[in-house]
């Protein structure tokens, strides 16, 4: 029986999507347990508070990254993208000197919801000024509407950080940074892949939009109904993480006591200069490896027949694949720090940013071959999400301690999108379009010198500077950790074993 276009598109979209949920059941059931005396009943209780915020992080991602498609198709330039792709992060990133604190008094299942609705109202916002004029709003339109959305969003991650330091022991964070890295991974597959992919099915541009502000609005529910603040507030008794906030359960320190002892201390400091690389990196990755295959060749998409010339997976499956490597890289960084490094989060750095630099020499030669390109960005993607979970996942709730994880998260989510928008400027400004006008002033044209490879050298060459620059970081913390019964700011670099949780449970 005839199946119509639309339904052949889905069909052709699920069975990838069904084999995604089976490896990350099966990479996540795998993990390698910390066994700190926790009972079944609190770590089924724990599976449920997690899941819901976990997905409401994840389509926040796609809430956030789907203006990407936007440049990816053509329908904005490179350069306008980084404009306004710069001052989304930098909203972000100074939005963390409100919202950290914020998030600390307020809880962080009350600004998680606040994050999901803020992001959801400005996707949708976005949506009908598209429907509205027919067309992309104008850049103006973006900006404005995008920096609102990044602002709810710089809630989401010092949101899911600031209850799952309540949950994890300390000992068991580095595992959960993998499952932090999958959660992220998913949000870019949602993004890169299928909030484009929505769009086309509906045959309906503002979809790119309202679709994920649907989809943030269901998370929203979710937590609602089922997100607790602490295991106490879930119904079970205390539980002693072993961090930086071990044995005091008084309210958080007022923000400005809290940000002057982070910005104090060389290690915290250290970390959130590190993470301003992470995110330069990061960036520098995920949101121009398809403009580079589009100028260079690699999976051009005919404007009138939609026919993939010169096809590759790795272009037209950008999103899955940053999926992959994400889960690849969360996994394998928190393995290596909760059973290598007795839960140190800088070695992992240092050898995530190694693989980082490595990555970056490999791309120089290769340009001239940019299928050869594909894998080393692929293999990247790996690196940089492991680092971005082991850090602002994993290393702020570690140092913050639970009581201040919100604003010790956003210190260090902070310089993630100083980085990040460094990169916006920094891309945008040297890289070549992909397309630009054509002669007649209004229809895109590719454009010559996005084929030339001499354009795009400083593309890995920028990342591999920031990539040493990580590493000499990371080597002055290397044996930095924390020491449990002590407040925020005062961590060591003894090489002593953590203790074990301590936990009560009400029957």
């Amino acid at each position: 029986m005839y199946s119509p276009p639309a339904v052949d598109k889905v069909t052709q979209e699920v069975v990838p999507i069904l084999i995604l949920v089976v490896a990350i059941s099966l990479v996540v059931a795998r993990l390698p347990k910390v066994e700190v005396g926790l009972s079944a009943a609190f770590k089924r209780r724990r599976i449920m508070n997690w899941v819901p915020l976990g997905l409401t992080y994840a389509f926040l991602y796609m809430g956030r990254y789907n203006l990407n498609a936007l440049k990816d198709q053509h329908l904005i330039t490179g350069k306008e993208f980084g404009e306004i792709d710069a001052i989304g992060a930098l909203t972000y990133g100074f939005a963390f000197l409100v919202n950290g604190p914020l998030c600390d008094r307020l809880g962080g299942r009350f600004t998680m919801l606040l994050a999901a609705a803020g992001s959801a109202v400005a996707n949708l916002a976005i949506g009908i000024a598209y429907w509205h004029k027919g067309a992309v709003p104008t850049v103006a339109v973006l900006t404005v509407l995008n920096a609102i959305n990044m602002y709810f969003q710089s809630f989401g991650a010092v949101s899911i950080v600031k209850v799952n330091a309540s949950w994890f022991h300390l000992r068991e964070r580095g595992t959960f940074g993998g499952i932090f890295g999958i959660l992220i991974s998913i949000g870019l597959y949602l993004a890169y892949d299928w909030a484009p992919k929505l769009a086309d099915i509906t045959a309906w541009k503002p979809t790119l939009f309202v679709a994920p502000a649907i989809f943030i609005a269901l998370s929203f529910i979710a937590s609602a109904l089922w997100v607790r603040d602490t295991p106490k507030d879930a119904g079970l008794g205390d539980f002693d993480v072993a961090d930086a906030s071990s044995g005091d359960d008084g309210p958080p320190d007022k923000a400005w006591v809290v940000i002057k002892k982070l910005l104090t201390n060389r290690i915290i400091l250290t970390i959130a200069l590190i993470s301003g690389c992470s995110g330069f990196l990061r960036q520098g990755i995920l949101k121009w490896f398809r403009s580079f295959a589009n100028g260079v060749g690699l999976n051009i998409k005919d404007p009138v027949t939609h026919v993939i010339h010169n096809p590759s997976f790795i272009v037209e499956h950008w999103g899955m694949v940053s999926c992959c490597a994400g889960i690849l890289g969360g996994v394998f960084a928190g393995v290596l720090s909760d059973h290598l490094f007795k839960s140190r989060r800088p070695p992992v750095a240092v050898a995530l940013l190694g693989f980082l630099l490595v990555g970056s020499i490999a791309m120089i030669p290769a340009l001239a071959a940019p299928i050869a390109v594909t894998f080393i960005v692929a293999f990247m993607a790996m690196a940089v999400i492991g680092v971005h979970g082991m850090l602002s996942g994993v290393a702020s709730q570690d140092f913050g301690g639970r009581r201040n994880a919100g604003t010790a998260t956003g210190l260090i989510d902070g310089f993630v999108y100083f980085g990040t928008a460094l990169q916006a400027f920094v891309f945008g400004t040297i890289l070549p379009e992909s397309t630009i006008v054509g002669p007649d002033g209004h229809t895109m044209v590719t454009n010559p010198a996005g084929a030339d490879i001499s354009q795009w050298y400083g593309w890995p060459i920028a990342m591999a500077v920031m990539a040493v620059l990580g590493i000499i970081l990371a080597l002055t913390v290397i044996n930095a950790r924390v020491q449990p019964k002590k407040f925020v700011g005062q961590v060591t670099s003894d090489a002593a074993d953590l203790p074990k949780a301590t936990a009560t449970e009400k029957t």
